[in-house]
């Protein structure tokens, strides 16, 4: 079958390079896709928005798959224009999109199905959000309502901070309409992890977790990003640990959707903050992590195509188990100068093929074009995915910046701990 990404950043390069390794695909095309996914097979021009577009080239093309990469393209209606014309999708209704599409509709379904998360607030109205800022203590933390590419969150660490943020999301709309209110919430101790299930409205099976990097420099500092890097076992979450998730959190999902007339068909990501009482809900999203479906990727054994295509018609109870290699991945995010508020964009990239030579690494492209003299440049904030795998993290994480090393490119820059708290 021919089987249609959606989207163009590593995660999507990601998937097609898995995706691509089964024997019952006979193309992979993307759309629009990048460089690294021309590689793989054709891309089209199509934006991830033109749902009406999209559905209209599946038909056309008799694709046998479509797989959602971006939360836009699931929150625009992209699965149920599929659905019209009868081409199966990996990926959420609008409907159920909205568990990512909107935060203070997330939070208020954890209270309606008894989901473990923060307490809430939510505004619309600056004044009132500071006035109830004003018994509190610190860290805040503020998050802009609608999609905001996975920078809309504030982890206010001072009164004035707070305030602040709460001024450029609602006065200055920095996140734009996806800024017209806000979640504050409480700030919840502990370690985060990522954890994804698969799922078919009805059935949801498990994949691994992974731990992922979010603010933009070393030791955790400076702004919140949409991930600098990520690695996979995380060691904080152990069996029984994703046991208590898929009790606590995944099924009581999975149950609710359904029940509210919203099947979850997809893969669910949720963000966690692991406690000494368990998993809590930090936010549910409702496509692959980037990065960590590039290091998940990495350590996936088994053929993925029929496993997403069963989730797709609602029989994956029926799909083939997962196997995964039980070496540990690392991706290391090698993003623009001045990500990620004002990326520069435009410097040439040299030195992949070199880098990509090293034993157990795989370079995913996020952010890249080629011009027309065949050099490829940065394209965006997040630009390249260095991952490799190892027979330990040490030495996965070690081939992950070799490789990086050799990369020509003075316009970018990535974090060098990622993996830290494993290593430690």
């Amino acid at each position: 079958m021919k089987i249609l990404i959606v989207g163009s950043g590593g995660r999507e390069h990601a998937l097609g390079w898995k995706l691509g390794q089964s024997p019952l695909v006979s193309e992979i095309i993307s759309a629009p896709g990048n460089p690294g996914l021309a590689e793989l097979g054709r891309t089209i021009p199509i934006k991830v928005e033109d749902i009406g577009e999209l559905a209209a080239f599946a038909l056309r093309e008799q694709v046998g798959l479509v797989v959602i990469g971006p939360e836009a393209a699931a929150a625009a209606g992209l699965a149920d224009s599929l659905a019209k014309v009868g081409v199966p999708c990996f990926g959420p209704s609008q409907a159920a999109a909205e568990l990512e599409a909107s935060k203070a509709f997330m939070k208020d379904f954890c209270g309606r199905h008894a989901i473990p998360t923060a307490d809430y607030k939510v505004f619309d109205d600056a004044i009132r959000a500071k006035a109830y800022l004003g018994g509190r203590e610190p860290p805040f933390v503020i998050k802009a309502d609608g999609l905001a590419g996975g920078k809309g969150v504030v982890l206010a660490e001072t009164r004035r901070d707070a305030d602040a943020a709460i001024d450029e999301i609602l006065f200055l709309r920095k996140f734009g309409t996806a800024g017209q209110r806000i979640v504050i919430e409480d700030f919840l101790p502990g370690e985060e992890a990522s954890f994804f299930a698969l799922c078919d409205g009805e059935t949801a099976a498990p994949l691994l977790a992974a731990q992922d990097h979010k603010r933009a420099y070393d030791g955790d500092k400076g702004p919140n990003t949409g991930g600098m890097g990520a690695y996979s076992p995380a060691p904080i979450f152990t069996d029984a640990m994703r046991d208590l998730t898929m009790e606590r959190i995944i099924w009581p999902t999975l149950r609710g959707m359904k029940a509210e007339g919203r099947p979850f068909i997809g893969v669910l990501f949720a963000g966690l903050m692991i406690s000494t009482d368990g998993p809590k809900l930090i936010e549910f999203n409702v496509r692959f992590g980037d990065p960590e479906c590039q290091t998940l990727m990495r350590r996936l054994k088994s053929d993925f195509a029929p496993v997403l295509l069963a989730a797709a018609k609602g029989e994956l109870a029926n799909a083939p188990p997962l196997e995964w290699d039980s070496r540990p991945a690392v991706t290391v995010v090698y993003a623009a100068q001045g990500y990620p508020d004002y990326p520069l964009t435009g410097s040439v990239i040299r030195g992949l093929s070199e880098a990509g030579e090293i034993e157990g690494v795989e370079i995913f492209h996020a952010g890249t074009r080629l011009d027309q003299d065949g050099n490829l440049r940065a394209a965006g904030g997040r630009v390249l995915n260095i991952t490799a795998i190892g027979d330990t993290l040490a030495q996965a994480v070690a081939r992950a910046y070799a490789a990086v090393n050799l990369i020509n490119w003075p316009g970018g820059f990535c974090r060098r701990d990622i993996g830290w708290r494993a290593l430690e």
